[in-house]
């Protein structure tokens, strides 16, 4: 037997779940203001509301709240995720597997654009190991071919 099939409209859930993701896809692919952010998710929720025909009206959440100062997570040898309060020396792959990007995980944390990914001295550490392998050198100028000089003018 075959079951019709029933179009079911999105909930409010679903339409905040959807504003959230593309607003993080856009804001990971483009550059924007921290306060211009609001004002993406409130005209981002409208359009899919507008779609689906149900009320225009949009709470805009505020960054979440860390359990500790920012400036806490930040230490030489390690970052603290403010997702799980774990430990890592690099948060892009942690963030990566529960799916956020970098910009994602600052917006959703209210943490300044400059906030790092990689602990200092990890970063250090590798950028030493780089410079030591050569990387990132300048290519030294190949030395001028001797060629042939310009013939004398005969008088």
């Amino acid at each position: 037997m075959n079951t019709p099939e029933v179009a079911t409209t999105p909930t409010s859930n679903d339409l905040i779940q959807m504003t959230a993701h593309v607003v993080t896809a856009y804001v990971a692919h483009n550059s924007l203001v921290r306060q211009d952010i609001p004002s993406l998710i409130e005209n981002v929720h409208k359009a899919f509301v507008k779609i689906q025909g149900g009320p225009e009206e949009i709470k805009i959440a505020e960054p979440l709240q860390p359990r500790m100062p920012i400036k806490k997570t930040i230490t030489p040898d390690y970052l603290i995720s403010l997702e799980d309060g774990r430990q890592y020396r690099t948060l892009k792959r942690h963030l990566r597997g529960l799916g956020l990007t970098p910009d994602g995980y600052r917006v959703k944390w209210g943490l300044p654009h400059d906030y790092p990914m990689v602990a200092p001295n990890y970063s250090q550490q590798r950028s030493e190991m780089a410079k030591t392998m050569g990387l990132g050198a300048q290519r030294k100028k190949p030395a001028k071919k001797a060629g042939r000089r310009p013939a004398a003018a005969s008088a």
